[in-house]
């Protein structure tokens, strides 16, 4: 059995990840601000850099890292929601790789929304740490940009770190979900600023259905896996072929 370490356990896909963890009798910490081992608000620096400090103490050997939590583009404060969605990854795999060995995993989770950010300086700012470029042109970007942006940039951050994790023995993926059916799009469906537009959305995906949580899931088992073992640096997308659509000639 395995000790994994994940963030945003308590709904969504997240939450189908947990109970499949859990029911295969491996041994799972869980980082959320609600229900979870570590009840934490992964946008505080502080509050995230204590639950890492206890963590790996308390898990001197981790053998996966699978970081999904995060918030939506109605969120209403846009730099907390950059924070959980890129520093919220970012800070938590850093924090933690010093106690993973070979055969280690680790699944970061991105967007099919990812590639539709406006913003490139948003995206190197991210990449760069840098909070008071992001400070100055917050007011201009939309909540859509901030989501967006923030999974392109987590996607990007993963490929930069796969070649010296991969040296260690250790492989780090992103999946990239489209549009799932959890609380969280429930939520986004029911505001009055996105609503008709993921009716719409929905309406497009080429295999006919939204997506549901345990579509992710099969994915993170894969991943997790040994039968992933040669499969390092890698955005695959769940979306039911809508990337595919959008954007035919991108590979």
């Amino acid at each position: 059995m395995a000790t994994y370490i994940m963030t945003g356990g308590a709904t969504g896909i997240g939450a189908e990840i947990r109970k499949r963890l859990v029911n295969a009798g491996h041994t799972l910490a869980v980082i959320d601000i609600k229900d979870a081992d570590y009840c934490v608000d992964l946008s505080d620096r502080k509050a995230t850099a204590e639950a890492i400090e206890t963590i790996a103490k308390q898990y001197p050997h981790i053998d996966g890292i699978i970081t999904c939590a995060g918030v939506a583009s109605h969120f209403p404060d846009k730099r907390k929601l950059l924070e959980i969605n890129y520093l919220g990854s970012v800070d938590i795999i850093n924090g933690l790789v010093g106690n993973m060995s070979q055969g280690g995993r680790i699944i970061t989770v991105s967007s099919n929304s990812a590639p539709q950010c406006t913003s490139p300086a948003l995206i190197s700012a991210l990449l760069d740490n840098d909070w008071q470029a992001i400070d100055g042109i917050l007011d201009s970007l939309s909540g859509h940009d901030c989501y967006s942006g923030s999974k392109q940039a987590i996607a990007k951050w993963m490929r930069r770190q796969t070649p010296g994790l991969a040296r260690r023995g250790i492989n780090i993926n992103a999946v990239a979900p489209g549009y799932i059916e959890t609380p969280l799009t429930q939520a986004v469906a029911q505001d009055e600023r996105y609503g008709e537009a993921i009716k719409k959305f929905v309406a497009s995906i080429p295999v006919g259905r939204p997506g549901l949580p345990e579509d992710i899931a099969n994915a993170v088992d894969f991943l997790l896996s040994e039968q992933s073992s040669f499969i390092s640096g890698s955005v695959l997308f769940i979306d039911g072929g809508h990337d595919a659509m959008f954007r035919p000639d991108h590979i």
